[in-house]
């Protein structure tokens, strides 16, 4: 005898809807994940000015020192996304110096050897602060406080890294750091002027500098 047996329930309305639901879940998430990194930069920029009032009693040295690795990254051809990326991490370069007592970082005048290991140990600090995260702009940020005190010549510190071993973002912001604190005054000296700095850089091209970028760093500055 024939049995009526109702039709299922339709199925490709069912997988609509949950694929809906995925599609509302995920921008939720995105949502979630964009505020979580954009309160980690907030909190990271923050710990970043607290270390440079430390140093140098001035928030002005953090903001130039991101404008300034941005415009050498384009003029090394690099492409905008990452140059902006640039803008956003190199602030935070020196954010290892929370680690370092005031009596150190403020001394005027030379280290001692003992004061220099201590020194010394800022970039791995602010390696292990910016490590937070995976988002690609920590890791960035994470990979300069690393890296911004390695010279071209292998002398710098804290593995010695030499010529193109060390990462295009230390070699670049090395650059931009040392030319901004030299022309900006400190606790112990006076600002240098504009072309007694570029003077300095250029004296230090091929030891301390990549020698391409001081090229490029100079003959910016000179045609503006």
């Amino acid at each position: 005898m024939y049995t009526n047996i109702s039709a299922p329930p339709d199925l490709s309305q069912q997988l609509y809807s949950h694929a809906k639901d995925v599609s509302l879940l995920k921008k939720e998430l995105d949502s979630a994940l964009l505020k979580i990194a954009r309160t980690e930069f907030e909190v990271l920029m923050k710990l970043s000015l607290v270390a440079e009032y430390k140093d140098t009693d001035t928030s002005v040295h953090i903001h130039r020192i991101g404008y300034m690795a941005e415009l050498l990254c384009l003029l090394m051809k690099q492409p905008p996304e990452f140059c902006f990326l640039m803008r956003l991490a190199a602030p935070m370069h020196d954010v290892g110096k929370l680690g370092i007592p005031d009596h150190i970082l403020q001394k005027p005048g030379k280290y001692d050897d003992a004061e220099r290991n201590i020194m010394n140990q800022h970039p791995a600090i602010g390696a292990k602060i910016l490590d937070i995260s995976n988002h690609t702009l920590f890791q960035l940020a994470a990979k300069i406080a690393l890296s911004h005190h390695e010279k071209y010549d292998g002398s710098g510190y804290p593995y010695g890294l030499a010529g193109d071993n060390i990462p295009f973002v230390g070699r670049s912001v090395a650059i931009v750091d040392f030319y901004d604190a030299l022309t900006m005054d400190r606790c112990y000296r006076k600002a240098f002027s504009d072309e007694e700095g570029l003077e300095m850089l250029k004296a230090q091209e091929g030891t301390h500098f990549d020698p391409d970028m001081i090229e490029v760093f100079i003959k910016h500055h000179q045609n503006h």
